[in-house]
């Protein structure tokens, strides 16, 4: 997993797909986070995106760097902890204008049953799971 978190920090931007209804939405996202040993992201819970995921938390990341790309699939869960949420935002002090650990907006969700695989035009593909 620690493989999976340096790749996407590495990487600043990395895209997540989710469903609506029949319709994919993908758009970008740039927060990572390992807490308690589980990969976070973070997002709004006014935001679609959000809705998206509590209605269906099978999610997939696709992040590009360096001519390899990392794919992760998997369901995201949401952590309401105050504890996970400032977390993650003591490691993006620039979200702190928009978004506070106490608040009812800021939404930490980490993967569950994850699958990564890291793949090149010139190697095998290497799976982690987590």
């Amino acid at each position: 997993m620690q493989e999976v978190y340096e790749f996407l920090k590495n990487c600043g931007t990395y895209y997540l797909a989710t469903v609506e209804g029949d319709q994919p939405r993908v758009r970008p996202f740039g927060t990572v986070d390992i807490f308690e040993g589980k990969l976070y992201i973070q997002t709004g819970k006014v935001k679609e995106v959000s809705k998206q995921i509590q209605a269906n938390p099978k999610v997939e990341l696709c992040a590009f760097a360096d001519g390899k790309w990392l794919r992760v699939a998997g369901k995201l869960v949401r952590d309401d902890r105050v504890e996970a949420k400032k977390h993650m935002l003591d490691n993006y002090p620039e979200l702190q204008t928009m978004y506070s650990a106490d608040d009812d907006n800021t939404e930490v969700l980490y993967f569950a049953e994850a699958t990564a695989t890291f793949y090149s035009f010139t190697g095998e593909p290497k799976i982690i799971k987590f």
